[in-house]
């Protein structure tokens, strides 16, 4: 049975035992974008990247995935320099990273994107047994309007399941 993690670190362990822990999360994503199919993917860091990826020094909000000669590339995304680094092993902190994903899932992505407004979006970016990955979503915009719908549906969930909750006791 695998080891749980005590302290200030939260992992889910399943019951293969295999150990996430989320890093960051993009939850403004799901409100800007309408989430389509999802893809998970590795990350390419440098060791200096993956020690500040691990004390969870990492924003994900502004970032994007674009293909680049036939290959997946993490842009725009935030790992802050790792304090214990000397002047020469520091990293630029928004450089763009590679993305690690299977040949077949590549080419499926490409002909996602090929549709009207869309877009690649990392949900979260989390450990996996001590590797680095990447949740992705093909992603489609939402209009201020659709916003306002989204909004709206979800305030009448809430108050029905509020008024059910009432009705039961």
């Amino acid at each position: 049975m695998p080891r749980r993690v005590v302290g200030r670190e939260r992992t889910a362990v399943t019951d293969v035992g295999t150990r996430y822990k989320t890093i960051a999360q993009n939850r403004r994503a799901r409100f800007n974008y309408d989430i389509g199919e999802q893809f998970e993917a590795g990350i390419v860091l440098s060791g200096t990247e993956i020690k500040s990826v691990r004390e969870g020094r990492v924003n994900i909000a502004e970032a994007y995935a674009r293909v680049r000669d036939g290959e997946l590339w993490l842009m725009n995304a935030h790992i802050a320099e790792f304090k214990g680094a000397s002047y020469y092993s520091e990293h630029d902190t928004l450089r763009p990273r590679k993305l690690l994903i299977h040949k077949k899932e590549l080419r499926r992505l490409e002909l996602e994107l090929g549709r009207e407004r869309s877009t690649l979006v990392p949900l979260r970016l989390y450990l996996k047994d001590h590797h680095a990955k990447v949740e992705i979503a093909v992603a489609k915009g939402r209009r201020q309007y659709d916003r306002r719908n989204a909004i709206k549906e979800r305030e009448t969930k809430r108050d029905m399941q509020r008024a059910t909750r009432l009705r039961d006791r």
